[in-house]
C-alpha cells in the first residue's frame, strides 16, 4: 500500500499518523505539504491528520479546506482513492464539502481528551472490514470542536444509507445521534473524530486503530 499524509500549518498528528500507518500495514508513507499542487502517483490512501490547521482561525478546517493540495485530494477522491480525515482532518473534509455536516464546539464547552468506547456501526466498509464481526473498539479523542451536527434530513440519510461508520458508546461531546465517524455516499471518504493514530499498539492502551488502516490495505 502507498499512502500520503497531508501536512498543514498547525498539524500536530502528522508524524504520529505516518508511524501508525507504517507499523500497522508496512505501507510506504509520503508526507505532503499543504501548498503542493500534486500528490504522489499510485496512492491507495490519503490522510488529513489531526491538529490545529492554520490555528483554527475563522472555523476549524475552514482555511485548510482552501489549501492548494485540496484540489488534488478532491480529485483523487473522485477517482475512488480512499481519503480519511482524522479529528481536524474531519473538520477539513466538512468545510471542503467532501462530507456533509459540521463540527461544532463540544456541548460542555471544554476540550475533551481521553480514551472512548466506540460502536462499529458499519463493519462492511473500506475502513472497517478488518474488524470482522467485532462491534466494539477503543480509540482516543482530543478535541474542543467535535460535536457533529447536521439537519435531521441529512442525519436520516446518513443512517439509512449506512454512512454512519462509528458511534460513541458514551458521547463525550454532544454529537447528534452519537456519531463519531461518517463516510461519503461512495464509501471512500471517511471523517472521524477519534484518533486511530493514537491507538495502533497495545502499549498505547488499544491497538484497535490499526484495524482501520489494515482495512484500507486489504481493499487496496
Amino acid at each position: 500500500m502507498k499512502a500520503a499524509v497531508v501536512v498543514f500549518p498547525g498539524s500536530n498528528c502528522d508524524r504520529d499518523t505516518k508511524v501508525a500507518i507504517e507499523r500497522a500495514t508496512g505501507a510506504q508513507v509520503h508526507m505532503v505539504w499543504h501548498a503542493e499542487t500534486e500528490l504522489p502517483a499510485g496512492l491507495d490512501l490519503i490522510v488529513l491528520p489531526g491538529g490545529f490547521a492554520y490555528g483554527d482561525y475563522l472555523r476549524c478546517g475552514a482555511m485548510a479546506a482552501l489549501s492548494p493540495v485540496m484540489v488534488e485530494v478532491r480529485a483523487s477522491a473522485e477517482r475512488g482513492v480512499a481519503v480519511a480525515g482524522i479529528c481536524n482532518g474531519f473538520q477539513v473534509l466538512c468545510e471542503a464539502r467532501m462530507l456533509p455536516g459540521a463540527l461544532l464546539r463540544n456541548a460542555g464547552l471544554k476540550y475533551v481528551c481521553k480514551p472512548v468506547e466506540l460502536e462499529v456501526a458499519n463493519g462492511n466498509t473500506r475502513f472497517t472490514a478488518a474488524f470482522g464481526g467485532r462491534r466494539r473498539a477503543v480509540m482516543t479523542v482530543g478535541h474542543g470542536e467535535g460535536n457533529y451536527f447536521a439537519d435531521p434530513e441529512t442525519l436520516d440519510r446518513l443512517e439509512g444509507q449506512g454512512q454512519v461508520v462509528f458511534r460513541y458508546r458514551d458521547n463525550p461531546n454532544g454529537s447528534a445521534r452519537d456519531i463519531a465517524g461518517i463516510m461519503s455516499e461512495r464509501g471512500n471518504v471517511l471523517g472521524m473524530m477519534p484518533h486511530p493514530d493514537r491507538a495502533f499498539e497495545p502499549e498505547l492502551g488499544s491497538s484497535d486503530g490499526a484495524l482501520l488502516f489494515q482495512s484500507v490495505l486489504a481493499s487496496a
